[in-house]
């Protein structure tokens, strides 16, 4: 089943404009909130649109830098605090008091940070294949790259030193690093493949790093696990065996957030949604289903 949104122009207090998403007319909204940072929701919003079906309403947006959005190009933009008062101006400029926010990758400090910020507009929260404490995402992704093995992980760390990680080799080692915790399928969804062509990597190259296993960014001190028990809402947190943010990191969140559940894909990487869809959009409608009841 194919859903199509309701594409809608969003004008920004700062003079910036970003484009907005809706599929469906659900009484419960979920709002997503896509990865990079720079990367396009395409590649959140496709398969998610099937939650139309469950009865949920769907919003989501081009962060500012990506997509369809504006592209601004001053680095003083890419900031957590501006992202989410982005945020807020998105939610209420789709009319919702309250939602259901999944943030997915970077899109859970993202949302992690919203709820912190805006609690009263938090219906649940659902922090997808993140990490709110990068020293220790740093410390996993070094971990990950040891399964390289020695002589590549040597290879690795003197092209990070040098500046050349355009190199084939070194492309060569991410390309195996992206097809085992990235995703696992042989071949990338048609979404996913269109999104990462499209991806901005100014605000990615300010915030994160040059590459997804390597912070030397803005956020990469950020932790925000100290905090996470004042979120009240209720929370999912959600991960692959083969995540390149670990099962690990999902369990301090987990742990951190007083009111959560936790789930395990066993087969998948960073994109269950693509790798597990029937299970995990299983887990995911559960969830929503069970906190739209309670309320």
């Amino acid at each position: 089943m194919t859903f199509e949104p309701v594409i809608v122009d969003i004008p920004l207090s700062d003079g910036h404009r970003v484009t907005g998403y809706s599929y469906g007319e659900g009484a419960e909204t979920v709002m997503l909130a896509n990865g990079g940072p720079g990367l396009p929701g395409l590649y959140l919003r496709a398969p998610h649109a099937r939650l139309v079906a469950a009865g949920f309403r769907v919003v989501t947006w081009d962060q500012l830098g990506c997509g369809a959005s504006d592209r601004p190009t001053d680095p003083a933009l890419w900031t957590l605090a501006r992202y989410v008062a982005e945020a807020e101006e998105v939610r209420a400029a789709f009319g919702v008091e309250r939602v259901h926010f999944l943030g997915h990758s970077w899109g859970t400090w993202l949302g992690t940070e919203y709820a912190l910020t805006h609690p009263d507009r938090i219906a649940s929260l659902i922090l997808a294949n993140g990490a709110c404490d990068i020293p220790h995402l740093v410390a996993e992704l070094k971990r990950l790259k040891l399964g390289l093995g020695t002589e590549t992980v040597t290879m690795m760390a003197a092209h990070e030193a040098a500046g050349t990680m355009d190199h084939p080799e070194y492309q060569a080692a991410m390309t195996i690093l992206n097809y085992r915790h990235v995703c696992r399928l042989k071949t990338w969804p048609e979404p996913l493949v269109t999104a990462l062509a499209d991806w901005n990597t100014g605000p990615y190259h300010t915030m994160q790093g040059p590459n997804e296993f390597t912070f030397t960014g803005n956020m990469t001190d950020w932790n925000r696990i100290p905090a996470m028990g004042a979120i009240a809402a209720p929370a999912l947190v959600l991960t692959g065996v083969h995540d390149e943010l670990t099962p690990a990191c999902s369990e301090r969140m987990h742990r951190a957030l007083p009111d959560s559940r936790i789930h395990v894909f066993p087969n998948s990487s960073h994109m269950p949604f693509y790798e597990e869809p029937e299970a995990y959009f299983a887990v995911l409608i559960d969830f929503l289903t069970s906190v739209a009841r309670a309320r």
